[in-house]
């Protein structure tokens, strides 16, 4: 499967950084961030299958990323450090421990390898629930969307995956293959190996996604991980606390 990716920077004598969106993201949520960090190394972002421009599949369990993010670094000629978030967090993980070679410095942004409760479905279903063929505008989008979805700041990071120059308009978003694998999304398999470079669990500091009790589990899998967190930033802690979070990613991978 070949990935979109968007480069931005040149090759230099640090190693390249690959970008790893989350559910419903694509490698355009990550330009600002990407574009200042290339000022030091060349930087990947990558649109994950089912998401972006990138194919769709029927599949999109964690092997399945990690194989796709594998198979882009080979065509690259070798490994990289890997900056991962939430489901890219999940899947950057897969990829250290099931093809540790390709791995250099590993930044894991609020997720542990572990299953999780809560579902993102509803979401789904607010997205699929809009006739697209009578939207116009954005504004008209979230409008019809704010019916379903009462979070201002949720409606307009969904939006950003609304094509509305398509004929017509559709979402760059494999809707029912991620509701349907959201099981697959929300959880995390039996992994096998371990990776023992250096890894960074990066946490909002109002957020719930890693906690204690989740530290030996990544321990185990991950000997070599330290932990940080970012004062008064929550799950989208490059969202929120942007300057922070590009401040430590500079110092972890630098």
């Amino acid at each position: 499967m070949k990935l979109n990716v968007l480069r931005n920077g040149s090759p230099s004598g640090l190693p390249k950084l690959l970008i790893v969106h989350g559910l419903f993201g694509s490698a355009r949520n990550w330009g600002a961030i990407a574009k200042r960090v290339a000022d030091s190394r060349e930087v990947l972002s990558v649109d994950l299958r089912n998401h972006g421009d990138s194919p769709w599949a029927e599949t999109h369990g964690y092997v399945d990323l990690a194989g796709d993010l594998a198979e882009l670094l080979h065509a690259e000629g070798g490994g990289c450090d890997v900056l991962g978030h939430s489901m890219g967090g999940k899947a950057a993980m897969m990829l250290a421990l099931s093809a540790p070679e390709l791995v250099g410095r590993l930044l894991v942004a609020d997720i542990a390898p572990v299953a999780y409760t809560h579902s993102q479905t509803p979401l789904i279903e607010a997205m699929q629930s809009l006739d697209l063929n009578t939207i116009a505008s954005r504004g008209q989008a979230d409008a019809a969307l704010a019916e379903t979805v009462t979070d201002a700041s949720v409606r307009a990071f969904l939006l950003q995956s609304l094509d509305l120059r398509a004929t017509p308009p559709r979402w760059r978003l494999n809707l029912s293959v991620l509701a349907q694998e959201m099981t697959q999304i929300t959880g995390w398999p039996q992994a096998a190996g371990v990776f023992d470079g250096p890894t960074l669990f990066l946490s909002g500091a109002r957020s719930d996604y890693v906690l204690p009790e989740h530290r030996p589990v990544i321990k185990a899998l991950f000997p070599n991980a330290r932990f940080s967190k970012i004062p008064r930033a929550g799950h989208w802690l490059h969202a929120e606390a942007p300057r922070a979070f590009e401040e430590t990613l500079r110092v972890w991978f630098d």
